[in-house]
């Protein structure tokens, strides 16, 4: 067996890989499966979302939700937000266990076995996940769970299979709902696809990347960041082994909050090292990383790595605020710890390969019966790094249910003709209402109310304010007293939400007129918009056509691996001879 089908060559004992994936996901998800919402930091998911000019990226914010806001629009008018929700988050983590678990280089019999396992345990169960389940990134988490699918797929056209580029690029563009986990997806599929197809994937990964690529490049603010998020985003130490210890382990996430209470024992950096050791033992032993496939994953991770942990590195920082603040869009590479998606993936690999050389050592000396034992253990090496992990990071995915006051808004905005946008105050972009137990969650009216909503995007981190990108939602707030400067601004309504700590709501706008009172929403109308803001014409229309060119191209991979799936043969009427005696 070529290097190549090891890692590419269907898995003969299926099983046991799907019934561990389907664990994994029901211990991991548990209680956000009940229902309603999972309202928690940037996770907000409302019950209809609305495909609007923000939604596209044609707003006054970065586009960071492209094209995953559109999509949300499509699936949440024919399936409800909630359930959409669950599906998501059980999917993530499912395919991650299972995808690791696939792309695990196959023993001599074609098997993976203990070795997959191992490596879907790894990947699956580990403190990226956690964090950046507390800390809301779903969609990213999207991206991570694809990763070892598109490694498999560019690896597979590689070796000149042509059913597998639909599939490459379907998992590529699941990974593109999100800048982040586009750079992610594509960077690992252009790694290892080698020049075979190298043109045609290239093109394609561009494609898909244009949603946010061309609304990011005629954003109106020219892109930039604030440089102060690079320390305000470094990764972070979680115990005595400090930031490089958290992220060679998978976690170091920025925000403290969001750190499973596990990941601050003294014993994370000891069972860090353990997994270290193993996934070094087992990319030895395999000699996995002697071919391309192997060395080119190693790379990446390295590269991962290496990002992950540069806001924490003297000389390293200051490139990377020099970057940021030159380069229009690499406001992406603040939030450094993300990259270490691209790590985690060869760690995994090789503890799996590592669990496989430990249980054949062992066997060889003491026999399977002892080596069991030994084995299992090493197996449960990333549950004991993040133990509260389980049932929704310790409980603390509860869902909610919203106030029946936001479709009180929402349809009150629905029915009403007036020109004019909805300010959202207090001003400020996190929210902590007390239906929500005071959970920290990202302000839900831009993706409930179905007119563009002007928020706060600044973002404090640690007592550090981090500039946002959006200067007419600065404008607004600034103006947030003078009903006269709001309705010059485009601002038609004001939506004040009650129940959450923020700035004290001016009088002037107590005294508007009210459209909605309810304990926890006020609903107010400014009078005098002199009109609709226009967005111009040609951003709007490369915006829609970059859209419409991702989503053909989706179209055309799922029409073309419709139609290799086929296994009705045509069948041929034979000829019929005339009897000529």
């Amino acid at each position: 067996m070529s290097g190549t089908q090891r890692w590419t060559c269907p898995e003969s004992s299926p099983w046991p890989a799907r019934v561990l994936a389907a664990v994994v996901a029901l211990v991991v998800t548990g209680p956000a499966l009940a229902p309603g919402f999972v309202l928690l930091r940037d996770m907000v998911f409302v019950p209809r979302q609305d495909l609007d000019a923000d939604a596209l990226g044609l707003g006054g914010t970065l586009p960071r939700a492209v094209p995953v806001d559109p999509a949300m629009a499509l699936l949440t008018a024919v399936v409800p937000g909630d359930v959409v929700q669950k599906v998501v988050l059980l999917a993530v983590v499912f395919a991650a266990v299972l995808g690791a678990a696939r792309l695990v280089p196959a023993d001599d019999d074609g098997r993976r076995g203990v070795a997959g396992l191992a490596a879907g345990l790894v990947y699956g169960w580990n403190p990226y996940v956690a964090e950046r389940l507390l800390i809301g990134h779903w969609s990213l988490l999207v991206g991570y769970a694809a990763l070892p699918w598109i490694a498999r797929h560019a690896l597979r056209v590689r070796a000149g299979e042509r059913s597998a580029l639909p599939a490459l690029l379907l998992t590529v563009a699941a990974a593109s709902l999100t800048p982040t986990g586009a750079v992610l997806g594509s960077g690992t599929a252009l790694v290892l696809i080698g020049r075979h197809r190298l043109l045609a994937v290239v093109g394609a990964v561009a494609v898909l990347a244009s949603p946010w690529v061309v609304a990011g490049a005629l954003h109106p603010g020219g892109g930039g960041s604030d440089v102060a998020g690079v320390a305000a985003f470094a990764a972070r130490g979680e115990n005595w082994g400090g930031p490089v210890v958290a992220v060679l382990g998978g976690g170091g996430l920025w925000n403290g909050d969001a750190v499973p209470g596990s990941r601050g024992t003294a014993l994370v950096p000891v069972l860090t090292a353990l997994l270290l050791a193993l996934a070094v033992a087992g990319w030895r032993a395999a000699d996995a990383w002697r071919d391309r496939a192997g060395s080119r994953l190693l790379l990446l991770g390295g590269a991962g790595l290496l990002l992950a942990v540069a806001g924490t590195v003297p000389g390293l920082r200051q490139l990377l605020e020099l970057t940021v603040d030159v380069v229009p869009g690499a406001g992406l590479l603040r939030d450094a710890q993300k990259w270490a998606a691209w790590w985690v993936l060869p760690l995994a690999l090789g503890a799996g390969l590592g669990v496989r050389r430990l249980g054949r050592w062992l066997g060889a000396r003491v026999g399977d019966a002892g080596a069991v034992p030994v084995t299992g253990a090493a197996l449960l090496l990333p549950v004991l790094a993040v133990p509260d992990l389980a049932w929704g990071v310790a409980g603390r995915l509860e869902p909610v249910s919203y106030p029946a006051a936001w479709q009180e808004v929402r349809e009150a905005l629905e029915e009403d003709d007036r020109p004019g946008d909805v300010l959202v105050l207090p001003f400020g972009a996190y929210r902590a209402f007390d239906w929500n137990d005071r959970r920290p969650q990202l302000d839900p009216a831009p993706r409930w109310l179905p007119r563009p909503a002007v928020v706060d995007d600044t973002l404090v981190v640690g007592g550090r304010a981090v500039e946002g990108e959006d200067p007419r939602a600065r404008a607004a707030g600034a103006a947030s007293a003078d009903p006269e400067r709001l309705a010059a601004l485009g601002i038609g309504w004001v939506l004040v939400e009650h129940g959450t700590p923020g700035p004290d709501t001016p009088g002037a706008v107590g005294g508007l007129p009210v459209v909605v009172d309810a304990p926890e929403l006020t609903l107010h109308r400014v009078p005098g918009v002199p009109g609709e803001h226009d967005v111009p014409l040609f951003r709007v229309i490369a915006v829609v056509v970059a859209h419409a060119c991702a989503l053909g191209l989706v179209g055309a991979a799922v029409l073309c691996m419709i139609a290799r799936a086929s296994t009705v043969p045509l069948r041929r009427t034979p000829s019929r001879k005339r009897d000529l005696e």
